[in-house]
């Protein structure tokens, strides 16, 4: 079986690395749609070239963030490329089976031997701390380790499925729920590590500086994101959040419906 993740990515020099690292001990490929990044986003990506990253394309930016016509193209090449199963990933995210001794890949085979063809993934949102506010360097896997389980709605985060002979929905739901004719859920839900942003800093550089495109502002797209000011930006305490051990000991039994940057 072959897996295929369709990443797109503007400077994500900070996560892209450990993204592609994730998702190819996962057992799954990688193509990438670079929506014209001005950092080393690229030329990291390339080192993969020859290690299961498929291929890098240009996504022109024309002075502003749109989603819609990114997760078009994704609709796209989950119908082109040469894959059995498709994910829609973000750099700043982690996915995993949540099981010792699996797979992203193994999972799906066993999905798709017991009849279903989608798989939702329950996010797991990572954030800095007042006690630690600072996670912008490589090594913030192993630093962050403070999270909130975080479920607007459910599923949420469908973003794993089978081929399918025509081609899928994506873009209707903004990227979080895949949509086709005959779609049967996989139960059971994996788990997606989200590191939104390292540190106020970053923040600040990643919502406040965006420019995002005024039609997908007046969807609801993004929230409050679109509107953020850097003296809105709150740090929460360690007391308010989840200590993290493991993939396997995630807790989702008391998800948040707004992310605390954002509430």
């Amino acid at each position: 079986m072959r897996v295929i993740a369709v990443l797109a990515v503007y400077n994500e020099e900070r996560f892209i690395a450990n993204c592609l690292e994730n998702l190819l001990r996962q057992g799954v490929n990688v193509y990438l749609i670079d929506n014209d990044s001005t950092d080393q986003t690229v030329a990291i990506v390339k080192r993969y070239l020859d290690r299961g990253v498929l291929g890098i394309e240009r996504f022109p930016r024309e002075g502003m963030f749109r989603s819609w016509p990114i997760l078009k193209r994704k609709e796209q090449l989950a119908a082109e490329l040469p894959g059995d199963w498709f994910m829609h990933v973000d750099a700043d995210e982690v996915h995993t089976p949540g099981r010792c001794g699996q797979t992203l890949a193994q999972v799906f085979e066993e999905a798709e031997a017991e009849g279903y063809n989608a798989v939702n993934f329950q996010e797991y949102t990572f954030t800095p701390t007042q006690e630690e506010p600072d996670h912008d360097h490589p090594d913030y896997l192993d630093t962050m380790r403070w999270y909130y389980a975080f479920a607007p709605f459910f599923p949420h985060r469908l973003n794993a499925w089978k081929r399918q002979p025509a081609i899928s929905q994506l873009a209707e739901s903004g990227g979080h729920l895949i949509n086709f004719p005959g779609l049967r859920r996989y139960p059971e839900s994996l788990v997606m590590r989200h590191y939104l942003f390292l540190s106020e800093a970053h923040a600040i550089t990643k919502f406040v500086r965006q420019t995002y495109a005024p039609e997908e502002v007046k969807r609801g797209w993004y929230g409050k994101r679109a509107t953020l000011r850097p003296d809105m930006i709150k740090l929460p305490k360690q007391a308010e959040l989840l200590p993290y051990w493991s993939d396997e000991q995630l807790d989702a039994s008391n998800p948040l419906k707004a992310h605390l940057l954002f509430s």
